[in-house]
């Protein structure tokens, strides 16, 4: 082989490398760099995300603690204190999750960019691929031994041509991991956009229910004058109040449970309703305290006609199902903790009817349609409630009412034959 063969060959076999080193490039060197004090300020946002979450659940401990037990004045006020503290610190922590999405959110701004001038430079080396091997396409292997002066400068561009279309596979392959690569930051942007949108309406609800839970704990002092003996004669009166409401309930439960017709329900199966709360081992702070059908002191010793999930006031809670709102209601305004508080009635598609009592605030509205996982409401302490919770009911829906109540609850009351729902959850 003569030098300007041998020259030619080496530079028909440093193209071709070029081409495949350019499409074999590290799949996964994909992010650009992030300014380091971006990156400081979504760790110092963590940490203190952390530190709150510490204390939060601290205080849930000592509320816990505090449940069922027998009040006084002054540990019904101390209980509300720790409620309200609690409450401000899931409103902290809310006002730091939003802060660290939208660092988050500026952190894939990067990444995006990154892989965007990628997908550019590939899809221009995989166009001068394209333009090399369209030159050449009309060439056969003959045609390339004939055409060149040498043996060395045909296979050289024949290795080259096989070179061209290994750096084409290759350059397809690479342009489709980044392509989905792409699609998931994109993905994950949008996701954490719609964190941003859910955090920031649960924190202005919070802070409606922080001034609602203030004024709670002015109105029980006002009420009791700041008084133990004025407080404990309330008390007193109000629980034989709770004793008629339940006794009103069981009455007539006891008969709508005898019309209940299985053949028109849902076959018991989990999955056909939702959690209304996200539980603890869902990565939130739900706790079942309470289960379906277990007598209950609270009750006179009657059975529980639904569940309770115990939670901090403000935690969110959710359709449990797709249905139609039938009732939002507070019965607060008749017979104070007296019964449900504030309760929702959901009709769903599959001849069940859903009830979620003692909320805080309630984020729909009579007639409206909801999804299954749509935010409704909140937990709360109203009605006849010893701790923050929600009661969730299921109802057959053949067999469901709303009347008045016979004991001054006010013009309606929700009555029908309850099912268990972990037979459903």
């Amino acid at each position: 082989m003569n030098n300007k063969s041998y020259r030619t060959y080496r530079a028909y076999k440093s193209y071709g490398a070029y081409l495949i080193a350019f499409f074999l490039l590290p799949l996964f060197s994909l992010a650009a760099e992030i300014p380091q004090n971006l990156k400081n300020t979504i760790q110092e946002k963590t940490q203190a995300l952390q530190e709150i979450n510490q204390k939060i659940l601290q205080t849930e401990k000592e509320l816990e603690e505090t449940e069922g037990k027998s009040l006084t004045l002054q540990k019904e006020i101390k209980q509300k204190e720790r409620q309200l503290s609690q409450l401000n610190l899931n409103i902290k922590a809310g006002e730091i999750t939003i802060e660290r999405l939208n660092l988050e959110i500026e952190s894939l701004k990067y990444d995006v960019t990154e892989t965007r001038t990628k997908i550019s430079a590939q899809k221009n080396g995989i166009a001068q691929i394209l333009k090399s091997i369209q030159r050449r396409d009309s060439e056969n292997t003959l045609t390339v031994l004939l055409k060149n002066s040498s043996l060395a400068e045909s296979l050289a561009e024949l290795e080259n041509l096989l070179n061209l279309n290994v750096g084409l596979s290759a350059g397809v392959n690479k342009l489709s991991f980044l392509d989905k690569n792409l699609s998931d930051q994109l993905g994950l942007t949008a996701k954490k956009q719609t964190g941003v949108i859910s955090e920031n309406k649960n924190l202005k609800n919070r802070q409606l229910i922080a001034g609602s839970e203030k004024n709670e704990r002015q109105n029980l002092l006002t009420r009791t004058k700041n008084q133990e003996k004025l407080y404990a004669d309330q008390l007193k009166e109000l629980k034989k109040l709770q004793a008629e409401v339940s006794a009103e309930v069981e009455k007539i439960e006891a008969e709508l449970r005898l019309k209940i017709d299985p053949a028109l329900l849902p076959i018991p199966r989990p999955g056909v309703l939702s959690w209304p709360i996200t539980m603890k081992n869902q990565g939130g702070t739900g706790r079942l305290t309470q289960k379906w059908g277990i007598p209950s002191p609270l009750y006179g010793g009657r059975a529980h006609n639904g569940i309770d999930i115990g939670a901090p006031i403000g935690t969110p809670i959710f359709a449990a199902g797709k249905g139609r709102v039938a009732e939002v209601w507070n019965q607060d305004r008749y017979c104070y903790k007296g019964a449900y508080g504030k309760f929702i009635i959901i009709e769903h598609e599959n001849n069940l009817t859903t009830l979620y009592a003692h909320l805080s605030l309630q984020s729909v509205k009579k007639g409206d349609y909801v999804n299954q996982g749509d935010l409704i409401g909140y937990v709360g302490q109203t009605g006849y409630a010893t701790g923050p919770h929600l009661h969730f009911t299921v109802y057959a829906s053949q067999t469901f009412i709303l009347k008045s109540s016979k004991v001054n609850c006010g013009p309606i009351m929700p009555f029908g034959g309850d099912l268990d729902p972990l037979q459903y959850l």
